[in-house]
């Protein structure tokens, strides 16, 4: 196999802004053979028109609309439309370097016993070309069973792009339909339940968007983190499955206490305090209502924060 075709799987869903950026970055790849398959989940914005944009620029780019289903159903439609021998999943606000196609191609190539090439990642905001260092620190210990089922969402999570899939590891594998986040741990969960050889590229081949409206940083995760848990149930021991309940346990307890701790440490903190004794000369003067907004700028103020 000298020259495999990759197939790029891109779930879109109200994210028409950031699109432009994340296919340039697929067209931008030096390695040529490759299929982007651009999923519209139901998307009321210009997804549409930004998506026919790309299908006339470049053939390679295909597009399929579908009610909308959730980020799973989308990426499933992709699996059952993609023709490639490779899977590269891409999120519509993410991007690639330019040479991750070609590097993961070199390494499969060079170990063809190898199923899944894993490569590291850094972050942006605003322009790809402007990243800072990654959320957390991936090595080749972390792509394992044990440690992608234990330390997920403790020591690291493991952004779906840095991945590079051979597509016989979905020939009987789907996301969840039914869950609305943590469908990505389920998925690498499962696709390492049969132990597949991983070879690990330390380099930055994936860029990550540092999103703060995203699901992840407003949503109540812990309801599908259980579903997530339940599904694992059909392919673990009764005794590795209890190890999870209580690994999930400890990490929101932890969290909570930390929480405390940190709130604690405001409460006692100068700043906090003379804060509060703003409030009771206000409060007692009648001026804390027509005050509260430059009390609220102050407490917010990075000023406050680093007190």
């Amino acid at each position: 196999m000298k020259s495999p075709k990759i197939s790029i799987i891109v779930p879109c869903f109200n994210q028409a802004k950031y699109l432009d950026a994340c296919l340039k970055s697929v067209l931008d790849q030096t390695y040529t053979h490759w299929e982007c398959l651009i999923i519209n989940d139901g998307s009321t914005d210009t997804t549409g028109k930004i998506a026919q944009n790309w299908i006339e620029k470049d053939k390679r780019f295909l597009y399929f609309y579908k009610e909308n289903g959730g980020l799973s159903s989308a990426r499933n439609l992709g699996l059952e439309k993609m023709t490639g021998h490779f899977v590269q999943f891409l999120d519509s606000d993410d991007c690639l370097n330019n040479a991750k196609f070609q590097i993961s191609i070199d390494a499969i190539l060079q170990n063809p016993s190898s199923r899944i090439v894993a490569s590291n990642f850094k972050m942006f905001e605003n322009n790809p070309e402007n990243t800072t260092p990654p959320y957390c620190i991936l090595n080749q210990e972390k792509f394992t069973f044990k440690n992608l089922l234990y330390q997920w969402d403790i020591s690291f999570t493991i952004p779906i792009h840095c991945g590079f899939f051979q597509k016989s590891l979905f020939f009987d594998l789907r996301f969840p339909e039914d869950l609305s986040a943590k469908e990505d741990w389920v998925m690498w969960v499962n696709c390492y339940k049969n132990h597949p050889e991983t070879i690990f590229i330390d380099q930055p081949l994936a860029l990550y968007r540092r999103n703060s409206n995203g699901m992840t940083m407003t949503k109540n995760l812990l309801p599908d983190t259980l579903k997530a848990v339940r599904l694992f149930k059909s392919i673990l021991s009764d005794q590795d499955f209890q190890k999870l309940y209580e690994n999930i346990i400890s990490k929101y307890y932890n969290s909570t206490i930390q929480f405390k701790l940190n709130l604690m440490n405001i409460k006692n903190s100068n700043a906090f305090q003379f804060i509060h004794l703003i409030k009771i000369i206000l409060r007692k003067f009648k001026l804390l209502k027509p005050s509260r907004k430059i009390l609220n700028w102050i407490m917010n103020s990075k000023l406050f924060s680093n007190k």
